[in-house]
């Protein structure tokens, strides 16, 4: 759990802006995780069109590709995106403060920011979404996983991806307003540590092991939550 203020969090995010699209995935390993994660949006989200999905923590843009709507909490991060993308509608915004009127929205997904939070701001997230989603709309997001920490023995130094979690503590936030429809691991391997000419097998068994009963040994989680009817809406 990150006790990080939000200001440093922002400011860290401001000073690497322009230079974070060639630092994070301009490198086999955010490349490979980059592919993951599109292949990902894309059979999750059909025949949805961008119009009516939200991009919650966009950065620079990288899934802008899904949706109209793209939310940062980093101004700098929002002028790299803008350039990329001029006719999208870019705001600034946060997970606990979501820039869009109630029921809007089909999909919102927010891919590497829970991981920054702590269990408070993800149940204040869970009930901004639950506002701002139409009646059965999607919410996703992923998260480093808390059983792939404990397995590596990994020990987190800093706020940055401090937050773990597993599926069953996500389940405990749901409540009533959110049905868990579907949950998948990404980087079950270090693909970025195997030698080239192996890395098309391991992709294949590395979607296999994401996608099986050992999905919590990935180094990620991605949940797709459904929103559930409720009497105040």
């Amino acid at each position: 759990m990150s006790n990080q203020p939000d200001s440093e969090i922002k400011n860290y995010y401001n000073q690497l802006a322009h230079d974070y699209d060639n630092n994070r995935f301009n490198n086999s390993y955010g490349q490979y995780l980059d592919q993951q994660e599109r292949a990902f949006l894309k059979r999750i989200l059909g025949k949805t069109a961008p119009t009516h999905c939200m991009d919650i923590g966009c950065g620079t843009g990288r899934l802008l590709d899904y949706a109209d709507y793209g939310v940062d909490f980093s101004p700098e991060m929002l002028k790299v995106a803008r350039e990329k993308y001029p006719h999208k509608i870019l705001l600034e915004g946060s997970l606990t403060e979501i820039p869009i009127e109630n029921h809007q929205l089909e999909v919102i997904y927010s891919f590497h920011v829970i991981m920054h939070q702590d269990y408070a701001t993800t149940e204040q997230f869970l009930n901004q979404a639950q506002q701002k989603l139409k009646p059965n709309g999607k919410l996703i997001f992923d998260f480093p996983s808390a059983k792939r920490r404990q397995a590596v023995k990994h020990q987190q130094q800093s706020w940055h991806a401090a937050h773990q979690m597993t599926l069953a503590e996500i389940e405990k936030l749901l409540g009533t307003q959110w049905k868990l429809v579907e949950s998948q691991g990404f980087l079950f391997f270090p693909i970025h540590r195997i030698p080239t000419i192996l890395r098309p097998l391991f992709r294949s068994l590395d979607n296999l092991m994401c996608r099986s009963f050992l999905k919590e040994y990935a180094s990620y989680l991605v949940v797709v939550l459904e929103k559930q009817p409720s009497v105040n809406n």
